[in-house]
């Protein structure tokens, strides 16, 4: 890519644009947009964009999304194996959104659903070969919880103070199947959002009791 010259910069109007995926959604439900898309999105709306890499490989935006949707059309469901699906959400995607987007269409196929593991209707997946899955689940737990809870506790409502509750002990169901992925739930990475402060010091004081309650549950 050839710079522009400061001549020609100089010329123009510049404006930062950041797509949003609320108005993404908004088009993409009447223009036939596949559900398994505008599923992904409504649970990773941070997954829309990403920065174009430094070399040669694809990365998600809206344009490739789109892409991938008619693909998704024109294979149908009855012709998408886990094959085909690995080829097409790799060529249109940003690695790490093509992973996790097959492991969200594994999770939609097998009825894997983050809130019902949050209100102990479903356990976390544990078979080794739900590893993809159960990745993909951990990190939509972690989006759930930022985006559901409120920064400042006393404005809590009481369907967010019964989310806070239950997510604690999810966390510790979790935490007995991968304690690397329970402590990325908490920590997060550094692109990520954080969890409100008010949530993380309740599980710091609140988990040893609640194993301690688990475990004697169990053993009764």
């Amino acid at each position: 890519m050839r710079p522009m010259s400061s001549a020609l910069l100089n010329r123009m109007v510049h404006v930062q644009l950041k797509p949003s995926h609320r108005d993404w959604l908004n088009w993409a439900y009447g223009c036939g947009i596949h559900p398994l898309v505008t599923k992904y999105i409504e649970i990773r709306p941070d997954h829309l964009w990403s920065k174009p890499p430094k070399h040669e490989e694809p990365f998600s935006t809206p344009r490739s999304w789109h892409m991938l949707s008619d693909a998704l059309h024109e294979f149908g469901e009855d012709n998408l194996n886990d094959e085909w699906l690995e080829i097409l959400a790799t060529g249109c995607l940003t690695p790490q959104h093509a992973t996790q987007f097959r492991a969200f269409v594994k999770q939609v196929r097998e009825d894997f659903h983050v809130t019902k593991i949050i209100s102990g209707e479903r356990n976390w997946p544990d078979k080794p070969e739900d590893r993809d899955i159960l990745y993909f689940l951990a990190q939509s737990f972690r989006a759930h919880l930022v985006r559901e809870l409120p920064p400042d506790e006393r404005k809590a409502t009481r369907v967010q103070k019964d989310l806070a509750y239950n997510a604690k002990r999810a966390l510790i169901q979790l935490s007995r199947i991968n304690l690397e992925l329970a402590q990325m739930v908490v920590s997060g990475d550094n692109d990520m959002e954080t969890l409100p402060n008010w949530f993380v010091v309740e599980i710091v004081r609140d988990l040893p009791r609640l194993v301690r309650n688990d475990n004697g549950q169990k053993t009764k």
